[in-house]
């Protein structure tokens, strides 16, 4: 139930704060902090207004961003192993290969690597 709900937020989320708009919002709200300065004549509670809104936020973003991260990820795996599926002449090993270990990744590009430089024209 939370998955699904903070899918769904995380989704609007992203979707809304890649506007254009969003970010002429946040540019408005740092100018009009700014401007504020000398009617609060530089204060420690001028200051902390914005050092906290922008820490609150980026804290936020951080969950939102990830998600997004992993969501676009695996999205693109499940298509990318769908055409090596349906390609007859491309390596089934392929599929999967977020599951490899870094040594055994390494190891396949080296692989690739020695088939590219035999055949180069392939």
């Amino acid at each position: 139930m939370v998955d699904a709900w903070f899918g769904r937020v995380a989704r609007f989320c992203a979707t809304q704060l890649g506007h254009a708009r969003s970010f002429a919002i946040g540019v408005t709200i740092v100018i009009v902090w700014g401007i504020t300065g000398p009617i609060f004549n530089y204060s420690d509670t001028w200051q902390l207004l914005i050092n906290t809104g922008t820490t609150i936020a980026t804290y936020l973003m951080i969950f939102l961003l990830q998600n997004t991260q992993n969501r676009d990820t695996l999205e693109i795996n499940l298509k990318l192993d769908e055409l090596i599926r349906a390609n007859e002449h491309a390596h089934n090993r392929m599929i999967r290969l977020e599951k490899l270990t870094e040594r055994q990744l390494e190891q396949l590009k080296l692989d690739f690597d020695q088939i590219s430089d035999e055949n180069p024209h392939a």
